[in-house]
């Protein structure tokens, strides 16, 4: 089996170290004897949606980020659709979550974003939301924790969407409503840095099994793994956000 792994701008979206989360699903792959692909695509590349399975996008700085969408618009928005469309897995975080929704108003400013599901974020007066913050989430048919940490100032407020999960401790999308993340057929969306896989490998495995079902038409029965350090990594995260 093969996963292959498309990186968007790996070198402008990887603040709070979100590449982790690659390096991450690669040596749950490679654990496993899974042959392992990553293809990094950044400003100005175009790429072919179907020659990936899986689409990761970290978080930004807002200059970053505004650059970034200016790109995705002019050079990626129909490959990421037809992405989507033809059941690739895609995962955002942060600043990659916020630019899959309609846009950004940041200071004055509409940043228009991919459109692929109906969100919007608005950077509004208050404080940023930033702490440890844990989710309940519902994807495999029964109850799952997902932890990290979030630092965002948009506020960010689904339309005809999904939620990820619901916010157990922590602030999530907008610090009011309750939910975290948007969840729309394999995308997901997330404001959980940290980064968010190691500390919640079970959602890696999820991934890994989503994308190579694209592949290869049938989603796999993965090994079990030695997931100690990690069940202990998961338990760390969930009781700093206890505590937060």
């Amino acid at each position: 089996m093969k996963l292959r792994l498309l990186s968007l701008y790996p070198d402008q979206m990887n603040i709070y170290a979100d590449r982790g989360n690659i390096l991450f699903l690669q040596h749950r792959c490679e654990w496993r004897g899974i042959d392992f692909e990553v293809t990094r695509c950044g400003p100005g590349e175009e790429f072919d949606p179907g020659e990936h399975d899986l689409l990761y996008m970290g978080g930004g700085q807002d200059r970053d980020q505004k650059a970034v969408a200016r790109d995705l618009i002019e050079t990626k928005q129909q490959s990421m659709r037809e992405a989507k469309e033809a059941g690739a897995a895609i995962l955002a975080v942060c600043g990659g979550y916020q630019l899959l929704g309609q846009s950004y108003e940041l200071e004055g400013e509409t940043i228009e974003g991919l459109g692929l599901v109906d969100l919007k974020t608005v950077r509004e007066p208050g404080p940023r939301l930033i702490g440890p913050v844990a989710i309940e989430v519902d994807l495999l048919g029964h109850p799952r924790t997902l932890a990290g940490f979030e630092n965002h100032g948009g506020r960010t407020r689904l339309g005809n969407c999904t939620p990820l999960g619901k916010v157990i401790h922590g602030f999530g999308n907008n610090g009011e409503d309750g939910f975290e993340g948007v969840k729309e057929d394999n995308l997901i969306g997330t404001y959980l840095h940290g980064p968010l896989l190691p500390k919640n490998a079970w959602l890696a495995d999820y991934l890994i099994a989503t994308g190579l079902e694209h592949h290869h038409g049938e989603r796999p029965l993965l090994e079990p793994l030695d997931d100690r350090l990690e069940d202990a990594a998961h338990r760390a995260a969930l009781t700093a956000a206890s505590r937060g």
